[in-house]
């Protein structure tokens, strides 16, 4: 996308004649016979600006500040018509990326224009790239078991679209990761993710943080407030736990979901809203409806589509990768050297039944970088330590565990990983073969 050009001039015949000659060369220009009203128009995503220097009001040098201020990589290219050597300089140290004096030949400002686009192109190709990657960090769905790759691919192919979506797990699964996951990986990605837990909210304050209220509509309703409803527009709500939500609410969020609009307490104007809906629940809806918990109608309405996150049991080869991320994450966060994952501690992950899922795990991996590595087992733990995997699948979890932790640690380095394991390379492939460990993915 070529970046849009704002030209901003007092004199009618040097913005039409500027303007004539960019659209010439290729360029969409918008013009401005002002600083305050070219102002106005900027901000990340403006393209080029280009000011003339000496303008009633607002001058160059303050629309340029004030444009810096909104945006520091703004291109902004300077003219004057009265320029010298101190002008220029004064340009190129407040921040212009070029100056040129009138009156200039047509060549000679494409050609800056032109240079300007170029780097401004890069500029905001470099800032998607930075957005994506801290996108994919933040919603990252780590594993390569066959139950969480049904899960990325469920999320792959709705996340573009706008139909909502219930997401059922267990308790420390990571339903919000996938919340985030589908919302950053839409076209609303670039507005609000908005998130209310609807166990944590009493209920008195439910409808007020949903809906928002005019000012005065109750006791302590000093000013107006946009609910989260609203502050969503346009963007994802997330509803988690909204298997506690209150009946008679339930009837309202209804009523928001079908008809995609929401009335403020204390207001009789109807706001439209452009929301996509995610709820997320740890029991069964399904039943809480058949028990009257919960209302069948809006089951089914929040039901377009479902994912079913499955607890760690039920994914057991992802432990290692899981635990390796969280302990980098953690060595980072500490300022600690990540430990080696030692073949006691592999045993230990891969023999525990972990009830507290993704959540247990984490807070499992901080105490191991933290040193306290002898807190790693189920003694006093409150869990049922027969609880364990047999003896065929725990040496078959074992093996795979110690094989990609060595390739994780040497980045997939065949040579180095056959090395600290002391096989032949054939046993290594054989065992690859076998475990469907995938090499390229440690590079």
């Amino acid at each position: 996308m070529i970046p849009t050009i704002l030209l901003v001039d007092d004199e009618p015949q040097i913005r039409n004649a500027g303007k004539q000659t960019l659209e010439l060369a290729g360029h969409s220009v918008i013009c401005c016979q002002s600083g305050e009203a070219a102002l106005k128009l900027v901000n990340r995503d403006s393209g080029i600006l280009i000011t003339d220097v000496r303008m009633p009001g607002m001058d160059g040098f303050a629309l340029m500040e004030r444009a810096l201020a909104i945006d520091a990589d703004l291109p902004v290219i300077m003219i004057t018509g009265h320029g010298d050597v101190s002008i220029a300089l004064r340009a190129i140290r407040s921040g212009a990326y070029d100056f040129i004096e009138k009156p200039f030949p047509a060549e000679m400002l494409v050609d800056t224009v032109g240079r300007a686009v170029e780097r401004r192109v890069l500029i905001m190709e470099n800032r998607r790239l930075k957005e994506e990657l801290v996108a994919a960090s933040e919603t990252n769905i780590i594993g390569r078991s066959p139950a969480i790759e049904r899960v990325r691919t469920i999320v792959a192919s709705i996340a573009e679209t706008d139909a909502d979506v219930l997401i059922m797990g267990e308790t420390g699964t990571g339903k919000e990761l996938i919340a985030r996951a589908l919302h950053h990986q839409s076209m609303r990605r670039r507005h609000n993710f908005v998130a209310l837990n609807c166990a944590a909210l009493p209920e008195s304050l439910f409808e007020s943080e949903l809906f928002g209220h005019e000012a005065g509509t109750f006791t302590g309703a000093s000013k107006s407030r946009v609910g989260r409803i609203q502050f969503a527009h346009k963007g994802t709500l997330f509803l988690d736990e909204i298997e506690s939500m209150p009946l008679p609410l339930q009837v309202k969020i209804l009523r928001v979901l079908q008809e995609r609009s929401v009335e403020p307490l204390g207001s009789n104007e109807i706001v439209p809203v452009d929301i996509r809906v995610i709820s997320a629940t740890k029991t069964s809806l399904k039943q809480a409806s058949a028990e009257g918990r919960f209302r069948g109608d809006l089951y089914y309405r929040l039901n377009v589509v479902t994912i079913r996150i499955p607890p760690l049991r039920e994914r057991c080869e992802d432990i290692p990768l899981l635990f390796q991320h969280f302990m980098l994450k953690a060595a980072a966060r500490y300022s600690r050297d990540p430990p080696k994952l030692t073949p006691q501690v592999l045993h230990w992950l891969s023999s525990h039944p972990w009830p507290g899922n993704v959540r247990e795990l984490k807070n499992a991996a901080d105490r191991f970088v933290l040193g306290l590595g002898d807190e790693l087992d189920i003694v006093g733990s409150g869990v049922d330590s027969s609880v364990r995997l047999g003896l065929p699948q725990q040496v078959d979890f074992f093996e795979k565990s110690v094989i990609e932790n060595e390739l994780a640690l040497h980045r997939g380095d065949v040579k180095l990983t056959v090395e600290a394991l002391g096989i032949p390379r054939k046993t290594f492939y054989d065992k690859v073969r076998r475990f469907g460990i995938v090499v390229d993915d440690f590079r």
